[in-house]
């Protein structure tokens, strides 16, 4: 089966509106399993503040675009794999945990959820999806102190499941999703609905 590897660039890449939309035209192709990963120093600095502050009138509506790609990776019927390469932050953390599994770069990157520090509080439906990946401890060690989190500490509290070298974060990735891939659509996708329902719930309802 195929595995396809979705790279995100070489920027911040930041969930603009059109970064969202390319993104979702890019899942419609997806069949066998999907491997994410990042250019350079960042996976994904989350949402595009910028872009928020200048267009403050459409806030509800980009943060349900947001959410629904988030409820969407989350119950994608085939496995993932995000493959981090840098800096993950905010709702770029949320992405990447809302792929079945995380292999992260063991010498260079943070994992981070900032909004502790930076004043913005996780709408229901992003702190149910992080709530639904994590261990209670893990989910408060995360989410209310802003800390930034290291390969190998991500993975000693269960933020990703394997760390390994700057060259191999793709290549680790892809093997761990390859073996799983070929599992019928339909049943996985029931499976993720299932276990992930209330998060599902609440991150459609912003809609």
């Amino acid at each position: 089966m195929t595995v396809s590897v979705l790279d995100w660039g070489d920027g911040e890449n930041r969930f603009s509106p059109d970064w969202l939309q390319r993104v979702h035209s890019f899942l419609d192709g997806v069949e066998g399993a999907l491997v994410t990963t990042g250019g350079g120093k960042f996976y994904s600095n989350g949402l595009d503040l910028e872009w928020l502050t200048a267009h403050g009138d459409q806030a509800s509506e980009y943060v349900a675009e947001v959410q629904e790609l988030l409820a969407r990776v989350l119950t994608l019927p085939v496995p993932t794999v995000a493959a981090i390469n840098g800096h993950t932050f905010g709702a770029g953390a949320m992405l990447a945990l809302a792929h079945d599994f995380r292999v992260m770069r063991a010498d260079r990157g943070y994992f981070c959820f900032p909004e502790a520090d930076i004043n913005i509080p996780f709408t229901p439906g992003m702190a149910a999806l992080i709530q639904g990946k994590l261990t209670p401890s893990a989910a408060i060690a995360s989410m209310t102190t802003g800390r930034r989190f290291g390969g190998p500490e991500a993975a000693e509290i269960g933020l990703v499941d394997e760390v390994t070298a700057e060259g191999e974060v793709v290549k680790v990735a892809h093997e761990r999703v390859a073996a799983l891939a070929g599992k019928d659509r339909g049943t996985l996708g029931a499976i993720k609905e299932t276990m992930f329902a209330p998060a599902v719930a609440a991150l459609r309802a912003a809609g």
